[in-house]
C-alpha cells in the first residue's frame, strides 16, 4: 500500500491505494479489525480469568518447631482441602526468616515457646503485600484453633516511600516497554537500522539511557527507590537488552505481526506470572511455571532482590535475562546468516536516506526526523506510564474520606463527629445522620465510604457500615481507622458489609478490567484505522466502521467476561449498551488527534483516556488514597465513568449510571464536534492551490514507500 506524500483530491478522498482490487480492500479491512480484536481480547481475557478470583494454590510456607506438635500443625495445613498451602517443618525461627528472604517461602508460623501461648507469624512485605496478607489469613487460623495469641514480624519491611510496593513493578514494565515499543517503528520508518551491525550498539546505548530514565524517575523524582542506580542500572541493560534482542528475531522471523507475539508474552502472560502485583501462587500453574521463564517476572524479582533483599535470590532471575539475551543473539544471527537482512512486511533495502513514514499511516519523512520519532514515541510512553503510575501510587494516604457517623441523638453523633473531625481532620470528612438506613443509602449511592453507628446503650457495641465492592483498598483502610477509633473509646465493633464482593469477584477488580477493555477497544481502534486506512478522511467514513465495532466489540466483551470466564453475571443489555457507547465515544475523541496529528496522538491520548484515569477511577486503589489531583478528573474521565457503572450494574443497583452516561456522551459530542470541524479543515486544505509540489527522490533515494500497518500479513491470510 502505497502512501502519498501531499494530500489526496477531494474526489479520491475514500478511495483505495492504487493497485489494490476490492478483495484486497476487504481483506485489509477484515485485518484492520482482527488486529485490535486480538490485542484486546489476549490482554483482558488474561487478566480478567486469572485475577477475577484468585486462590491460593500449594502456596509455601515454613512451621517452626519440633516434635510430634509441631508435625501435626505442618500435616494439618497440607491436608487443607483445595490444597492452598505447601507447608515444610523448619528448626528455628532464624532459618525461617533465611527462607524468606530467598523467597522460598511466602511466610512462616513459630509455635509457642513452652510456657508461653503466643505464636509469631513471619512475613515479608518487601517481597509481595498481597502475599503478606494472604499468608497471615492462611496461617492465623492455625493459631486460633489452638487458642494462640498472635505477634506478627515483618522480616523485609517496604521503605517508607514505596510503601505499596510498586517500585519494582513500575521499573520492570518500564523496562518491557523500552525493549518491545521501538521494534514495531524501527520497522516502519528506519528497517536498515534491523542489522546487528546496527542494532547492538543502538540497543546498548538505549537501554542504558531508558534504565537511567526509569531510576530517576522513581528514584530522586517520586521517591520509591533510595539510591541503587547501579542495581537498576544493571538489571535494566540487562533487560531491555534481552525484550530487544527477543523482539528483534520476532521481527525478524514475522515482520509486523511480531508485536503480536511480544504483547503475549511480555505484557498478557508477563503480568500474571509475575508475582508483582498479586502472588503467583494464587495464579494457575502455567503462570507458575512461566514464572522462571519469561522477562518480565525475573527483571522485577531481580530488582527485588537487590533493593530488599541484599542481592539474595537475584542470581536466577540475571541468568533468565542473560539465557534470553544470549538465545536471542545467536538465533539473530543465524537467521541473518540464512536470509540475509529480509524481512515479512518490510521494504526490500531501501536506501537509508528514502523518504519513509516515521509512523504508521504518517506522511514520508526525512531521515532526522524518523530518528527522532523512532526515540521519542516510545519514551514519551515509557516516561507517561512509569511516571504517572508511579507517583500516583507509591504511597497511598488516606485523605478527606467520607464518612457518616450516625446515632439517634444528632448532639451526641455531632460531637462525635466534631472529634474525628479535629484529631483525623485530614483524613476523614465526616458528616452525621440520624438514621442507619440512611447512612447505608448513601453508601449504596457511593456517597459516603463508610458510616459509624454509635452504641445505642451503654454496654452495647458501635457498628461499621462499609461496602468491600465499592474498593477493597478503601473498605480495608477505614475498617482499620475505626477498630482504632472503636478501641481508644473501649467500644465493642462490629463490622456489617452492606454490598460484599461476589465469589465471582474476590479481589473487586472486574469492574476496573471491564473499563478498561472498553476503552482500550475504543482507542486501538483508531490508532490501527490510522495506520492501515489513511484513505479515510472523512466522518461520515469513519461513523460506520466505528459503530459497528463498538456493537460488537461491546457484545464479545460481555460474552467473554460473564458467559466464556464466569467472572461477571447478568446485566447483558446494560453492559452490552454502555460499553458500545463508551467504545464508540472514545473512538471519536481518539479520532480526532489520530486525523490530525497522526499516531503520536496515542501518547496523550492513551494518557488522559487510560493512565490518569485508572487513578481516577478508584478501580484499583481508592481515590481517597491517591493524589488529590485525581479526584475532580473522577468526575470528568471516561474510564471512571466505565467503571463505576460495571460495578454500579453488579453491586449497586445501577446508582449512578445516568450520570456516567452524561459523562461519556458529552466526550463522544464533542468528538463528533471535533470531527466536524477537522472536516472543514481538510476541505480547505484541499482545495488551497499549492505553489509547488516537492520534487521526487530519485536515484538510490527513490523506492516505493513501505506498508505502514500491521495488518499487510493479517491480509495476506484472510485473502
Amino acid at each position: 500500500m502505497e502512501v502519498p506524500t501531499t494530500p489526496a483530491p477531494a474526489d479520491a478522498v475514500g478511495a483505495s491505494p492504487a493497485g489494490e482490487d476490492r478483495k484486497a480492500r476487504i481483506a485489509r479491512y477484515v485485518a484492520l479489525f482482527v488486529m485490535p480484536f486480538l490485542m484486546v481480547t489476549m490482554m483482558f481475557a488474561t487478566y480478567v480469568a486469572t485475577m477475577h478470583s484468585p486462590h491460593p494454590r500449594e502456596m509455601p510456607v515454613a512451621v517452626v518447631g519440633s516434635g510430634a506438635a509441631a508435625q501435626a500443625v505442618v500435616d494439618g495445613l497440607n491436608a487443607t482441602p483445595g490444597q492452598p498451602i505447601d507447608a515444610r517443618l523448619v528448626a528455628s525461627g532464624s532459618d525461617a526468616v533465611d527462607l524468606l528472604k530467598d523467597r522460598e517461602v511466602a511466610g512462616a508460623i513459630e509455635l509457642p515457646a513452652a510456657g508461653s501461648d503466643t505464636a509469631t507469624i513471619y512475613t515479608a512485605m518487601a517481597a509481595g503485600g498481597s502475599q503478606a496478607t494472604t499468608v497471615q489469613q492462611l496461617l492465623a487460623p492455625v493459631a486460633v484453633a489452638q487458642d494462640w495469641t498472635t505477634v506478627t514480624r515483618d522480616v523485609a519491611p517496604l521503605p517508607d516511600g514505596d510503601s505499596a510496593g510498586i517500585a519494582v513493578l513500575f521499573a520492570a514494565m518500564g523496562m518491557m516497554l523500552a525493549g518491545y515499543v521501538p521494534l514495531s517503528l524501527l520497522l516502519i520508518a528506519t528497517p536498515h537500522l534491523l542489522s546487528l551491525r546496527r542494532f547492538l550498539p543502538l540497543l546498548a546505548g538505549w537501554a542504558a539511557a531508558t534504565s537511567t530514565i526509569i531510576w530517576l524517575i522513581l528514584g530522586p523524582v517520586v521517591g520509591a527507590i533510595d539510591g541503587h542506580y547501579l542495581q537498576v542500572l544493571g538489571v535494566g541493560m540487562l533487560t531491555v537488552g534481552a525484550v530487544g534482542l527477543a523482539q528483534l528475531l520476532f521481527t525478524k522471523l514475522m515482520g509486523p505481526l511480531a508485536v503480536l507475539l511480544g504483547m503475549l508474552l511480555y505484557v498478557v502472560f508477563g503480568m500474571p506470572s509475575s508475582n508483582l502485583a498479586l502472588p503467583v501462587h494464587v495464579m494457575p500453574g502455567f503462570f507458575q511455571f512461566l514464572h522462571g521463564m519469561l522477562p518480565l517476572p525475573a527483571a522485577g524479582e531481580a530488582l527485588r532482590s537487590l533493593l530488599y533483599f541484599d542481592g539474595r535470590g537475584a542470581g536466577r532471575h540475571l541468568l533468565t535475562l542473560a539465557a534470553w539475551l544470549v538465545a536471542a543473539l545467536l538465533l539473530s544471527l543465524l537467521k541473518e546468516r540464512v536470509s540475509g537482512q529480509a524481512i515479512p512486511g518490510a521494504a526490500p533495502g531501501p536506501h537509508p536516506a528514502t523518504p519513509m513514514p516515521a509512523l504508521a499511516g504518517g506522511p514520508p519523512r526525512p531521515l532526522w526526523a524518523r530518528y527522532l520519532a523512532v526515540a521519542a514515541f516510545p519514551l514519551s510512553i515509557l516516561t507517561m506510564v512509569v511516571g504517572l503510575m508511579g507517583s500516583s501510587m507509591h504511597k497511598p494516604q488516606l485523605h478527606s474520606l467520607p464518612v457518616v457517623v450516625v446515632s439517634a441523638d444528632a448532639v451526641q453523633a455531632e460531637q462525635v463527629a466534631d472529634g474525628l473531625r479535629s484529631n483525623l481532620g485530614d483524613i476523614l470528612d465526616v458528616s452525621v445522620a440520624t438514621s442507619v438506613e440512611d447512612a447505608t443509602d448513601q453508601i449504596r449511592e457511593q456517597k459516603v465510604v463508610a458510616a459509624y453507628a454509635l452504641p445505642t446503650a451503654p454496654d452495647a457495641a458501635a457498628t461499621l457500615y462499609s461496602s468491600s465492592a465499592a474498593g477493597v483498598s478503601q473498605h480495608s483502610a477505614v475498617r482499620t481507622v475505626f477498630q482504632q477509633i472503636a478501641a481508644k473509646q473501649q467500644t465493642p465493633l462490629t463490622i456489617t458489609d452492606v454490598a460484599p464482593l461476589t465469589d465471582t469477584d474476590t479481589m473487586g477488580s472486574n469492574s476496573l478490567y471491564v473499563g478498561m477493555s472498553w476503552i482500550m477497544a475504543g482507542f486501538l481502534m483508531l490508532a490501527v484505522l490510522r495506520g492501515g486506512a489513511p484513505e479515510l478522511k472523512r466522518l461520515r467514513q469513519f461513523l460506520p466502521l466505528l459503530g459497528g465495532w463498538a456493537i460488537g466489540m461491546a457484545a464479545w466483551l460481555w460474552l467473554l467476561f460473564d458467559v466464556i470466564i464466569g467472572a461477571v453475571n447478568g446485566h447483558a443489555w446494560q453492559m452490552i449498551g454502555f460499553g458500545a457507547v463508551t467504545i464508540f465515544a472514545v473512538s471519536l475523541v481518539t479520532g480526532v488527534f489520530t486525523r490530525t496529528i497522526g499516531l503520536a496522538a496515542i501518547v496523550p491520548v492513551m494518557v488522559v483516556l487510560m493512565l490518569a484515569g485508572v487513578p481516577a477511577s478508584g478501580g484499583g486503589l481508592s481515590v481517597y488514597m491517591v493524589p488529590e489531583l485525581f479526584r475532580p478528573l473522577q468526575d470528568l474521565l471516561p474510564l471512571p465513568a466505565a467503571v463505576d457503572t460495571a460495578r454500579s450494574l453488579v453491586y449497586f443497583d445501577g446508582s449512578g449510571i445516568g450520570r456516567n452516561l452524561t459523562v461519556i456522551a458529552i466526550w463522544g459530542a464533542i468528538g463528533i464536534a471535533l470531527h466536524l470541524a477537522v472536516d472543514q479543515w481538510l476541505q480547505r486544505r484541499e482545495r488551497t492551490p499549492r505553489s509547488a509540489e516537492p520534487a521526487e527522490p530519485t536515484g538510490p533515494a527513490r523506492a516505493d514507500t513501505a506498508t505502514t500497518d500491521h495488518t499487510e500479513q493479517l491480509a495476506d491470510a484472510v485473502r
